[in-house]
């Protein structure tokens, strides 16, 4: 396929929507901001921001400078990823291929400038959008019955602060600065910590575990965060691969390639 698919976003959801794009042959291309905050790190390609390069399963990702460096990360079969959080590339790209969608995975529950104008096929994953307004569709990302479901009028459901139940554990499974300052790492994803351990310190506070689990999250060390910024998540589920892509991730990843195809048919009609 000779378009591009544009998604806005570079975290661990949006890596579970590229990699979905980019195994049906798109070419995909990524737009980030110039200091990402993920904390699923091992399964995000926005992590190629800060290192010029990441790879994430199958998929390769390099941080471009110019969108004239697109073609030769498709021909080495990659993933470019570009610092362009208000998507300004998009008017530049118009004028020499053809945008087949903007997917705008930045998950940040609310719309920060995705509209229908963008491309033919517009796809907002989770609240803070529209469909039928903003967008052309809408993905549902809270975990349970609805995950994944593809939403042609309205919007997602609101989002309430408290994260899905995992392994009997919720709101506790993701650590929130208690205050502002630079993150300075004590252990590292991939540890299993006890209840009580020390998982890294913000000046001289230092934030510890509220159970035994997989420190399957964490912030990148150096980065200055407000206080309440995720900075960790721990999975009570001491066998989680934390190397691969979530099923959560894959979930919306199949919905919004779903969405694309079922959307572009109907405009065929």
């Amino acid at each position: 396929m000779q378009g591009i698919v544009i998604i806005r976003g570079g975290g661990d959801i949006a890596t579970g929507v590229v990699q979905k794009f980019h195994r049906s042959g798109f070419r995909v291309l990524v737009l980030e901001t110039e200091k990402p905050t993920a904390i699923r790190r091992t399964v995000a390609l926005c992590e190629a921001v800060y290192t010029g390069h990441a790879k994430v399963e199958d998929i390769s990702c390099t941080r471009i400078e110019s969108i004239s460096e697109t073609d030769a990360c498709y021909e080495r079969g990659e993933v470019p990823i570009l610092v362009d959080p208000n998507a300004e590339c998009i008017a530049k790209l118009n004028s020499i291929v053809v945008i087949e969608a903007v997917i705008d995975a930045i998950m940040a529950k609310r719309n920060l400038g995705t509209n229908k104008d963008m491309a033919p096929v517009t796809i907002g994953i989770g609240p803070g959008f529209k469909a039928g307004e903003d967008v052309s569709a809408v993905i549902e990302t809270k975990r349970g019955h609805d995950l994944g479901r593809l939403i042609l009028k309205g919007s997602a459901l609101a989002n309430t602060g408290i994260p899905g139940e995992v392994g009997g554990k919720s709101a506790e499974r993701v650590i929130r600065a208690p205050l502002a300052g630079e993150v300075r790492h004590i252990r590292q994803i991939g540890d299993v910590v006890e209840a009580g351990a020390a998982l890294c310190e913000i000046l001289s506070e230092v934030i510890v575990t509220p159970f035994k689990g997989l420190l399957r999250g964490l912030i990148r060390e150096g980065l200055q965060v407000s206080k309440g910024t995720k900075i960790a998540d721990i999975d009570p589920r001491l066998d989680v691969d934390w190397r691969t892509i979530s099923d959560k991730a894959r979930c919306i990843g199949g919905a919004a390639l779903e969405a694309f195809f079922y959307l572009r048919s109907e405009e065929q009609k």
